[in-house]
C-alpha cells in the first residue's frame, strides 16, 4: 500500500515527457525544436537532480517541527544556489559558451536553447519545493498523494498540449512551458498536503537527534557529490560510443535500449524509501520485501527480449529499422545485469541514509564511474564492432561494481566487526 503509489508516480513521469515530445513533433522544423529542447533539458537535469535529493534528505532526517524547520532552511539555501547558478547560465554569455562548447550546439540553435533554459529555471524552483514536501508525505506514509499529484499534473500538461497544437504556436520553449505548468500543479498539491502533515508533527521529538542545519548539510553534501559523480556516466559512455565502427547505430541502439530499461526500472526507483520508512521497526520484513520485488524488473525485461513483444515494440512503436531492432535487443540482453543490480543498490543506499553514512555513496558511485570508464576503454579498443553493446556492458559492470562495494561495506565489514565485538565480550567474561 505504501510502495505501489510511489512506483506508479515514478512510472507516470515517462508519460509527461511523451506529452511534451508529442507536442514538439507537430511544430515546424520539428528536428531543430526537439534538439533545442533536449539540449536545454540535459543541463537542467543536473541542477534538478540536486533539488530532488531534498526528498530523500527530508524523509530521512525530519521527524518533528524543529528538524523540519532546519530542513526548510537548508532547502532555501539549496534552491537559492541552484537558481543563481541557473540564472547565470540563462542570462549571461556563460550559457552560450556552455551550450556551444560542452554540448556542441549549432550557433543557430543557441538562442532557442537559452529561451528554453530561461523557463526551466522556474521548474527547478517548483521541483525543489515539491520534493521537500513529498519527503514529509512519504514520511507520513501518505504516498497516494504522489500518484494523485502526478495524475493531475499529466491532465494539466495534456490540456495545455492540446491548446498549443490547436493554435499552432509550437516552438522549443513550448515544451518548457508545458513542463513548468505541470510541475507547478504537482508542487502545489504536494505543498498543500505537506503543510497539513507538518502542522500535525510534534514540536520536538526527544528521541530524534537532528536539530541543526549543520547536521542536515553533513547528510546532504555527500549526496550532492555522489550525484555529480554518477551524472558523468552518460556523457562518458556517449563519448566512447563515438569511437565504435558504426557510430550512429551504436548511439541510437544504446539510447533506445536504455530508455526501455529505465521504463521497466522506473516503478522500482523508490526502494530506498521503503528502507527509510520501515527499516527501523521492521528490518527483516524490509529485506524480505526487497528480495521479493528485486528480481521483477529482470524478469519483465527477459520476457520483453525473448518474446515477440520486444522486436514488435521497437519496430512498430518506436519506428526502428531491422538493423536498429537487432542492435537494440543485443543491448537489452546485457542490460538485464543492470536491472538485476539496481533494486539492491537502491536498498543499500537506503540503509546508508538510515545510518547517516551518505559519505560511503561517494566511494561506491566513484567505483561505478571508474569501472564504467575502464570497461569502455578496453572493449572499445579491442571490440569496436560491438557498437551499442559496449555502452550497455560498461554501464552494467559499473553498477555491479557499485553493488559489490556497497555489499562489502554494509554486510561484509559489518559482520567482521560484529564477530570481533562478540570475541571481545567473550574474552572479557
Amino acid at each position: 500500500m505504501f510502495f505501489v503509489p510511489l512506483g506508479l508516480s515514478a512510472s507516470l513521469v515517462t508519460f509527461s515527457h511523451m506529452i511534451i515530445n508529442g507536442t514538439l513533433t507537430r511544430g515546424n522544423n520539428a528536428e531543430i525544436i526537439i534538439a533545442s529542447y533536449v539540449v536545454a533539458m540535459s543541463l537542467f537535469g543536473i541542477t534538478e537532480r540536486l533539488g530532488v535529493l531534498l526528498r530523500n534528505a527530508c524523509s530521512a532526517l525530519v521527524r518533528d517541527k524543529v528538524s523540519f524547520h532546519a530542513m526548510s532552511t537548508v532547502s532555501a539555501y539549496v534552491v537559492i544556489g541552484l537558481m543563481l547558478a541557473a540564472a547565470s547560465i540563462a542570462f549571461t554569455p556563460i550559457g552560450k559558451w556552455i551550450f556551444s562548447t560542452f554540448f556542441g550546439a549549432d550557433q543557430s540553435m543557441i538562442s532557442e536553447i537559452i529561451s528554453v533554459y530561461q523557463v526551466l529555471i522556474f521548474v527547478t524552483f517548483f521541483s525543489a519545493i515539491r520534493c521537500l514536501f513529498q519527503g514529509v508525505i512519504i514520511l507520513n506514509r501518505q504516498t497516494k498523494w504522489l500518484t494523485i499529484g502526478m495524475i493531475i499534473r499529466l491532465i494539466v500538461m495534456y490540456l495545455l498540449s492540446l491548446y498549443f497544437i490547436k493554435t499552432g504556436n509550437i516552438n522549443a520553449r513550448t515544451g518548457a512551458i508545458i513542463f513548468l505548468s505541470g510541475m507547478m500543479v504537482e508542487s502545489l498539491i504536494s505543498f498543500l498536503e505537506g503543510r497539513v502533515l507538518v502542522k500535525k508533527m510534534v514540536d520536538k521529538d526527544p528521541t530524534h537527534s537532528i536539530r541543526t542545519k549543520k547536521q542536515i548539510f553533513q547528510f546532504y553534501q555527500p549526496l550532492i557529490l555522489s550525484s555529480l559523480i554518477i551524472v558523468m556516466v552518460g556523457p562518458v559512455i556517449n563519448s566512447f560510443l563515438g569511437k565504435t565502427n558504426e557510430i550512429e547505430l551504436a548511439i541510437a541502439s544504446y539510447a533506445i535500449a536504455l530508455s526501455i530499461t529505465q521504463l521497466f526500472l522506473s516503478f522500482f526507483t523508490y526502494t530506498h524509501q521503503i528502507v527509510l520508512t520501515f527499516h527501523k521497526d521492521h528490518p527483516q520484513k524490509v529485506q524480505q520485501f526487497t528480495f521479493m520485488i528485486g528480481f521483477i524488473p529482470t524478469l519483465i525485461l527477459a520476457v520483453f527480449c525473448m518474446s515477440p513483444i520486444g522486436p514488435f515494440f521497437i519496430e512498430h512503436v518506436l519506428g526502428a529499422n531491422d538493423r536498429l531492432v537487432t542492435s537494440s535487443l543485443d543491448c537489452l540482453y546485457v542490460f538485464m545485469l543492470m536491472t538485476l543490480a539496481f533494486p539492491f543498490i537502491d536498498y543499500c543506499n537506503g540503509l546508508l541514509m538510515v545510518r547517516k553514512q551518505t559519505k560511503i555513496m561517494v566511494y561506491s558511485q566513484s567505483t561505478n564511474l571508474i569501472f564504467t570508464f575502464l570497461v569502455l576503454l578496453i572493449i572499445s579498443t579491442v571490440f569496436p564492432q560491438w557498437n551499442g553493446r559496449i555502452g550497455a556492458i560498461a554501464q552494467s559492470v559499473g553498477m555491479l561494481s557499485e553493488l559489490g562495494i556497497l555489499a562489502f561495506i554494509l554486510f561484509g565489514r559489518g559482520k567482521r566487526n560484529q564477530l570481533r565485538h562478540t570475541e571481545k565480550n567473550f574474552v572479557n567474561g
